[in-house]
Order: C-alpha cells, then sequence, then structure tokens
C-alpha cells in the first residue's frame, strides 16, 4: 500500500495541472471502489473549481469551491495519470491499462484541457466527499497523530506517547495515533538508522520523569530524515504504486534493512546481517548486530 511519501509525491505531481482547475466534467465510469461513490458524484464535482491540493497522512484531499474537499485514498493499486485533453497524446506516459480507469476528471486551467484519470486494477482505493470546514470530523482523521514531518512531532511528545508502554517499538510507531501516516517501510528504516531493535519495548526510550532518553532524540530525527529523502527521492513505489508520471519512485534503491533479509549491514563498522521477523503478522526488517 503506498504510504505517505508515495501520497505527497502524487500530490505534488497533481498540483501544478489541478489546482486552480476548473473541473469541467467529472466522468464515472462505475459505481464504486472499495465502497460506493458518494451519491451524486459527479454532479457534486462538475462545474467547480480546484483551490488547493493537500494531503492527511495517506489520504489526497482535493480542496474544491464552496467548502467541499474530495478525499481520495489510493488503496493497494490505484494511481492517477495525466492525459492531454485536446491532442489525445498522454502528457505523460500511459501508466495503467485503461479499462481500470474508474473515474475521470476534465479539468481545464490556463485554456489548457486535460484529464485526470484515476486508475484502479484492485478497487482498493475509494473517494469520499466532506466538508473541508469539518474534516476534523472525518472519521478516518477524528483519531490520528501529528505528521512525521510537522513540527508537532517532536522527542517530547514522543515521550508523552511511549512512557510507561511494554508494546515492542515498531508496533508503536505504526499506529496511527501516535503518527499519522508513516507505514511499514520507514519505520523499518528509521529504527535501522537510529540503531534501536524493533523488538526494544517503547517505555524503555523514556526516562522516570518522561523526559526523552537521546535514543529518542536520534529517533525522531531518523523519522523526519527518512520521510523527507523518500519524498526527495519520489517515494517507494513498490509493487503497483506509480507517480502520476508514470515513472516508479527510486528511494527502494536506497533501502538499508527494508527487504534486505540476508544481506549485510549497510551501518558503518557493522559486521551483521539484515533478518526479517514477523510482528504482527507483518515482516519486519532489522539488524540485530547493530539495533539494540
Amino acid at each position: 500500500m503506498p504510504e505517505l511519501p508515495e501520497v505527497e509525491t502524487v500530490r505534488r505531481g497533481l498540483a501544478p495541472v489541478m489546482e486552480g482547475a476548473l473541473v469541467t466534467q467529472l466522468q464515472q465510469n462505475r459505481p464504486d471502489l472499495r465502497f460506493p461513490l458518494p451519491e451524486a458524484f459527479a454532479e457534486r464535482v462538475s462545474g467547480r473549481r480546484i483551490i488547493s491540493l493537500g494531503r492527511r497522512a495517506k489520504y489526497l484531499l482535493i480542496d474544491m469551491e464552496d467548502d467541499l474537499t474530495l478525499i481520495s485514498h489510493l488503496g493497494m493499486s490505484g494511481s492517477f495519470r495525466i492525459e492531454d485533453a485536446v491532442q489525445g497524446d498522454f502528457h505523460y506516459a500511459r501508466s495503467k491499462d485503461s479499462k481500470h480507469d474508474h473515474v475521470i476528471f476534465h479539468v481545464e486551467r490556463d485554456r489548457r484541457q486535460q484529464k485526470i484519470i484515476y486508475n484502479d486494477p484492485r478497487r482498493f482505493g475509494f473517494m469520499h466527499l466532506w466538508k473541508r470546514s469539518e474534516l476534523d470530523l472525518y472519521p478516518a482523521f477524528a483519531e490520528l497523530g501529528p505528521e512525521p514531518t510537522g513540527n508537532a512531532l517532536d522527542a517530547d511528545y514522543l515521550a508523552g506517547r511511549l512512557s510507561g508502554k511494554s508494546q515492542p517499538l515498531k508496533g508503536a510507531l505504526l499506529d496511527q495515533t501516535v503518527i499519522a501516516g508513516l507505514g511499514n517501510i520507514y519505520v523499518c528504516e528509521a529504527l535501522w538508522r537510529s540503531h534501536l531493535s524493533p523488538k526494544r519495548q517503547s517505555g524503555t526510550l523514556v526516562t522516570p520523569k518522561g523526559k526523552p532518553k537521546k535514543e529518542l532524540l536520534a529517533l525522531t530525527e531518523a523519522i523526519r530524515a527518512v520521510i523527507a529523502d523518500a519524498i526527495a527521492a519520489g517515494g517507494s513505489s513498490l509493487r503497483d504504486h506509480i507517480q502520476t508520471d508514470g515513472s516508479l519512485g527510486y528511494f527502494q534503491h536506497s533501502f538499508s534493512v527494508y527487504d534486505r533479509e540476508g544481506g549485510a549491514c549497510r551501518m558503518p563498522g557493522c559486521n551483521g546481517t539484515v533478518e526479517r521477523i514477523a510482528q504482527s503478522g507483518r515482516s519486519t526488517f532489522y539488524c540485530q548486530a547493530c539495533q539494540k
């Protein structure tokens, strides 16, 4: 499933085409994705101007006129591509089989007509319409923690959330109420960068007085750094996920531990080997030699 950096990459790819554009027509090619599409979906979106594109955790937010936001989740295989609507040629390379083009935004911006096409072979993605002024009431957002890219995430905040907990560190970091949008790949990478074992009890990173230990300071910086590096590289684009220009992300070429079972640890001075274990039904990759 696309993680936060992949969704942020999609947002940045779509923004130059969609922000400020008029949706001249929303073309709906089926009634549902993972869930039914909103009632009167095409009618409610067609004719509105797109104000801005945002993101909350792994959700893409398309803000439109009249306090309306389209909330989109890519699921396992969802993607957007951009097509030139006048000439019929793809502004970027074709990315998916067109039989899976389920929602098409016909937009006009600066007198240029284009199509923004949502393609989803497995149909695990979904789209909802919600009032922008009431986004905090959207069920999936109500309990989300701070973004790993925002100023609200710091070591003091994490100390407050992890203090006294015996839960393994990997599980605590995957809890979306602790940090929004942080997924399996980047948790593995951040723990490796900060030399912390995914099996370590969360509370051991906090002093008896509730202050962050130096290990928690290092972990906080590692989380920020790995997300920033992944966004700069265009995400990881594993399996089905692609960027809006049809290309794959390249951060997967920089993985230090994720999906490198049996490989030599890349930490300078470490002679360990990357191992794979299962935690809560998910694969965890780490080096037992240097992650304590």
